[in-house]
């Protein structure tokens, strides 16, 4: 309503007090429905367990906090998204130990590499406090299996170690088999298979929605003490009271959103196409990709000199010079 109504004076002043840090009901309420809707419908989330935070970056620098001291080792697949060794580690001082995934199995996240990972920082008198990555993958915009993601849940189980799946990614997916959450497996998974107190989802709308300006970022965590914990620490990056209103009304909006996240995985199908082709007829080949807004090109052809750190150096000054 305008705000030269009564209706609109009302509302206008009821938002722009101090709200609850924990977020509107309404907003809450509305996120959990996105998330589940986001995840296919296979899988509901609880708005008593979302935290609010500025955008993504945000949360994931609020769960090391809640998770970690300075000094303690999070496990990250590699290639990873560049920016985690600032959101994870510039204010946390948390160590990021890089689990190794190879080319020939075309980056493949697999239990072996992150026990091969786990055991080597734990030899070099490591503390490491848990496992974190993005599904789908930033920046290969592959996605993990099911089985896969089962086999990660019980190895962080058995190891006593934290997971963090950021999953900011999970409605991009244009081609291939259904997107898996963590939350389906915590569903599926016998009790004495996962310790649900090790296992956090970091979300957004800055890329499902296409909303990066509004700086929505969630932290969702089974675990009651980092929920209380991230709550509190949640004061330092809030959302706007008016921005949760306007998208509590948004997200509300049923046919709405299954409109707009079945023609967004459209159109990222056929936009993928279109690039992937262009790459194609430059001589540059992709990583076959089925989520993200993004590619993995294999630019080894165009080095100077083959597996040189310095040729590769050379070639992106190239480019983006």
């Amino acid at each position: 309503a305008s705000v030269c109504t009564p209706e609109g004076v009302y509302q206008f002043s009821d938002i722009a007090n101090f709200q609850d840090y924990h977020g509107l009901k309404e907003f809450r309420q509305a996120i959990a429905n996105f998330m589940g809707k986001a995840r296919g419908g296979r899988v509901t989330f609880d708005p008593e367990r979302i935290v609010m935070s500025g955008g993504a970056t945000g949360a994931n620098e609020t769960i090391m906090f809640c998770l970690a001291d300075p000094g303690d080792v999070f496990l990250v697949p590699s290639p990873y998204y560049a920016a985690f060794d600032r959101d994870l580690r510039w204010r946390t001082g948390v160590e990021i130990v890089p689990v190794h995934c190879s080319s020939s199995n075309n980056f493949k996240l697999t239990v072996e590499a992150v026990e091969w990972a786990y055991k080597k920082a734990v030899q070099s008198n490591k503390n490491v406090k848990g496992l974190l990555f993005t599904n789908p993958s930033n920046p290969l915009g592959t996605i993990l299996d099911k089985d896969t993601l089962k086999n990660l849940v019980r190895f962080v189980t058995r190891n006593n170690i934290h997971l963090v799946v950021d999953e900011i990614y999970a409605a991009t997916v244009f081609a291939g088999e259904n997107f898996a959450s963590v939350a389906e497996v915590v569903k599926d998974l016998d009790s004495s298979e996962v310790n649900v107190d090790l296992i956090h989802i970091v979300y957004s709308l800055s890329k499902d929605m296409g909303l990066p300006g509004f700086r929505v970022g969630i932290v969702y965590s089974y675990n009651d003490s980092v929920v209380s914990c991230a709550r509190k620490m949640s004061s330092f990056g809030l959302v706007s009271s008016q921005t949760q209103f306007m998208l509590a009304s948004m997200l509300s909006d049923d046919s709405f959103v299954d409109n707009f996240l079945m023609e967004s995985s459209k159109r990222l199908g056929i936009r993928h196409g279109v690039f992937t082709l262009g790459l194609k007829k430059a001589g540059i080949n992709c990583l076959i990709s089925t989520a993200g807004l993004f590619v993995w090109m294999d630019l080894r052809h165009l080095l100077r000199v083959r597996n040189s750190f310095e040729s590769e150096i050379e070639l992106w000054h190239i480019i983006i010079d």
